[in-house]
């Protein structure tokens, strides 16, 4: 099987996946608000600073995989002069289309079109589901520690 650049049309399937993604992780998708909002997002930035990468399902219709990245241009720093830095947001398999290597082909594909972009370093949180896969291709937790700050927490304090 082969991973294939997302188009449009996959847009609705991109966001169900996404959607199996965040119930994995214990979070509600089902909000219409943000089903809308990512439906759009993904419709306007494909192609510009967005990249997904799908496989088709091999027994029914729709997808069996994708993986999303958006690319930001930071500070430029001497280990990455391009400042282009990938982050990727949303991997997922259908249930049924699992362990038959749809994510790691649409990781493979994902990454490749980092270094087609010129990016340096590419990011990602992990479920303990898919650390496996991302630590055997290439991703580490060593070097600075990531820390985040939800600011939707701040501003309710």
């Amino acid at each position: 099987m082969k991973a294939r650049s997302a188009t449009i049309d996959d847009g609705t399937e991109v966001v169900r996946l996404a959607a199996v993604m965040y119930a994995s992780m214990g979070q509600d998708p089902t909000d219409a608000r943000w089903v809308d909002m990512a439906r759009a997002q993904f419709a306007s930035r494909l192609g510009h600073d967005l990249g997904v990468f799908v496989v088709d399902h091999p027994a029914r219709d729709g997808l069996a995989a994708s993986a999303a990245a958006t690319i930001a241009t930071r500070l430029a720093g001497p280990n990455n002069l391009s400042a282009r830095t990938a982050y990727v947001q949303w991997v997922a398999t259908d249930p049924d289309a699992r362990s038959q290597g749809f994510g790691r082909a649409v990781m493979t594909a994902l990454l490749q079109w980092c270094v087609d972009e010129d990016v340096v370093y590419v990011e990602l949180h992990a479920t303990e589901a898919g650390e496996p896969l991302y630590r055997d291709l290439g991703f580490t937790d060593a070097g600075p520690v990531a820390l985040r700050n939800r600011l939707a927490d701040v501003r309710q304090s």
